[in-house]
């Protein structure tokens, strides 16, 4: 029998926290300001600065925008696997071929 996908089953707050603790070193590994990713993302700079400085948290739309943002670099999809922002748990709900799983 097939196993049933389970995305929402995953701890949301817990990888959005890890992003956030790291996102001062993911930025500086690509060399761009908060500006800039803000930009690429759709956020505002200032939203960008309040979760990075943790005075907001971040959110799942956010974290999933920054994930494929850093997993597009290999210098900073290897850090987030390093972090465990990216780990293997997280990375076999990101990777199927069997659209039947969504069911």
């Amino acid at each position: 029998m097939q196993e049933p996908f389970h995305i929402f089953s995953i701890d949301r707050k817990e990888y959005s926290a890890k992003m956030a603790d790291n996102l001062p070193v993911l930025r500086a590994k690509l060399g761009l300001s908060q500006e800039k990713i803000a930009g690429i993302i759709g956020i505002t700079r200032q939203t960008f600065s309040a979760i990075e400085n943790k005075s907001r948290e971040m959110s799942w739309p956010i974290f999933l925008s920054l994930l494929f943002l850093f997993s597009k670099n290999s210098d900073t999809q290897m850090l987030m696997k390093a972090m465990g922002i990216y780990d293997e748990h997280l990375e076999e709900y990101f990777t199927f071929t069997n659209l039947g799983q969504l069911n």
